[in-house]
């Protein structure tokens, strides 16, 4: 479903209802996270790259799914192409 318009933190009200898991480039979520205190339960991966191919964002995430020492949940998950960062919320 899209939802054109939307705030970051209409975002997160919408992640939050429908139990998803937030995919952003938009670096304003850790403060929404950490100093607002809005947290999706699903988590937040934020992808932090800026030249890409059309088909990089997708593998990084899917290498990250496979990946079975990562929990998603209530977590901020930061990811590019040499890191990966998380921190419980």
């Amino acid at each position: 479903m899209d939802y054109p318009g939307v705030t970051d933190e209409e975002v997160i009200q919408i992640a939050t209802n429908e139990q998803r898991t937030i995919l952003t480039f938009d670096r304003d979520y850790g403060e929404l996270i950490f100093k607002h205190d809005l947290k999706p339960p699903s988590g937040v991966i934020y992808l932090r790259i800026r030249k890409y191919r059309p088909n990089e964002p997708v593998k990084l995430i899917h290498g990250l799914i496979q990946r079975i020492d990562v929990v998603l949940e209530q977590t901020l998950t930061v990811l590019d192409y040499n890191l990966l960062r998380q921190r419980r919320y």
